[in-house]
């Protein structure tokens, strides 16, 4: 039996009876699984897609620390939550290696260089977006975002618009939220009971979604040889995570309830991200329609020209692309301070409104992972997916009008300069497959070009 610590007494709280480190069972030091957590975080730009094929060449190919089937397990199980699933993903196969801890670490350094970037980025635009030429820079970039947007239409309905029925579901999930303004979250659930039931009557049209084919040759890790303590499914171990990490998630929420009241900008920013991190399924475009309208609309925290901003800066920084919920919490609160500066509060704003966005991720993990490595494969989950992924093609669809209808309209006439830059980069990304920092920044000179020779 181990002797008690402060760090295994730390595991046992979080996470029930985790070994702070297994580098005696598979040879990879706590230490060096932070470094190599920490680059992956660092580089960790160009959205999901480009997030985990990152991971994949480090943690598979290059370090050989997990095998390609567990890999490609661990992702498919992360597409099924709600929230960003790259950096889920880094969250996984940190617990794998390491427990709780382990985990704590891969996803808190994938988030903490896109934290930080971007509440700089927010403090500046604060300040300095009312200058001409900063304006100028943003309103480029917001036409690139645009076809941005829209390539992640084209991806991801190659990858499940196989059928008509998919085809189907993605455009009733536009109708119904471009047409009815059904709620985004009974969208998501609808899409989801639709393809449990569809996946036992008819699985040749439901069952499309699969984790992409894995590279020949790479070897498996050495964590096969047995499965970690901490990753055997154990009831009491699930109940006692659960409780532990709903109140890490959701203890500050009551607390500015019961302290500063419903109605205070601090506790309508954490009730709100709360709730919007249990139906990010489908990754950040799906859920930024629902953000933006309830953050614009709604809230009123700001403007739908600030919100296509924000979505800039997050594109241009490293993490996941929900981090400009980040932006949304910074402006809300700094535009309502009470007796505080404006900085400060948006430093608070932002910060709460990270914790209540990944504090839930982490959760999913550490809770349900052992369990769903017991039910690899089924058909049911599958297809359940397949439908909330065909349907989240039509959510973005609707993002993409939304957006388009506020870059490209100005005073009920389209702007052409508008609309060249968003064609241009479309065809930069479509076509060429261009890196998307060279598109933004090309936007934003396009931008300034078009500031400078006097347009608007």
């Amino acid at each position: 039996m181990r002797n008690p610590s402060v760090g295994g007494i730390l595991a046992d709280g979080l996470g029930a009876g985790v070994q702070v480190s297994g580098d005696e069972d598979h040879g990879v030091s706590f230490g060096e699984a932070a470094r190599v957590w920490a680059g992956i975080g660092l580089n960790s730009f160009g959205g999901p897609a480009a997030q985990i094929a990152v991971m994949h060449k480090t943690l598979v190919e290059e370090k050989r620390w997990i095998g390609e089937d567990r890999f490609l397990h661990a992702l498919n199980y992360c597409m099924l939550l709600p929230g960003p699933e790259a950096q889920q993903l880094a969250t996984y196969i940190g617990w794998l290696l390491h427990g709780v801890p382990g985990g704590l670490v891969a996803g808190g350094l994938f988030v903490l260089p896109g934290y930080v970037a971007l509440l700089a980025l927010s403090a500046v635009y604060l300040e300095f977006h009312d200058v001409a030429a900063v304006g100028a820079a943003l309103f480029g970039v917001k036409a690139a975002v645009l076809a941005v947007v829209i390539e992640a239409i084209v991806r991801i309905g190659k990858r499940v618009l196989k059928n008509p029925v998919m085809v189907a579901l993605a455009v009733g999930a536009f109708i119904a939220l471009a047409g009815f303004h059904a709620p985004f979250p009974l969208v998501v659930v609808l899409a989801g009971a639709i393809g449990l039931f569809g996946g036992r009557v008819w699985p040749e049209r439901f069952v499309v979604v699969k984790p992409p084919e894995g590279k020949v040759g790479v070897i498996d890790a050495l964590l096969d040889r047995q499965v970690p303590e901490h990753a055997r499914p154990s009831v009491g171990r699930a109940l006692q995570t659960a409780a532990i990490w709903l109140v890490i998630w959701l203890a500050p929420v009551g607390a500015l309830w019961a302290v500063l009241g419903r109605e205070n900008v601090f506790t309508r920013i954490a009730l709100f991200f709360s709730g919007a991190a249990v139906v990010t399924f489908g990754g950040a475009y799906a859920v930024l329609a629902y953000i933006a309208q309830q953050a614009v609309e709604n809230y009123h925290w700001l403007t739908p020209p600030e919100m296509l901003d924000g979505l800039g800066m997050a594109e241009t920084t490293p993490g996941p692309l929900i981090m400009v919920v980040e932006y949304v919490g910074f402006l809300a609160a700094a535009r309502n301070p009470g007796s505080m500066s404006p900085l400060l509060a948006g430093f608070l704003g932002a910060t709460l409104t990270t914790w209540v966005t990944f504090a839930p991720c982490f959760l999913w993990i550490f809770v349900g992972a052992p369990w769903v490595e017991a039910l690899r494969g089924k058909r049911s989950l599958t297809a359940a997916l397949s439908a909330i992924t065909a349907a989240v093609v039509g959510v973005i669809a609707n993002l993409a009008l939304w957006f388009g209808m506020h870059v490209l309209v100005h005073d009920g006439a389209v702007d052409v300069v508008a609309c060249g830059i968003a064609i241009a980069s479309a065809v930069a990304i479509l076509r060429f497959h261009a890196p998307l920092p060279a598109v933004l920044a090309g936007a934003a000179g396009s931008g300034l070009l078009a500031w400078a020779l006097g347009y608007g």
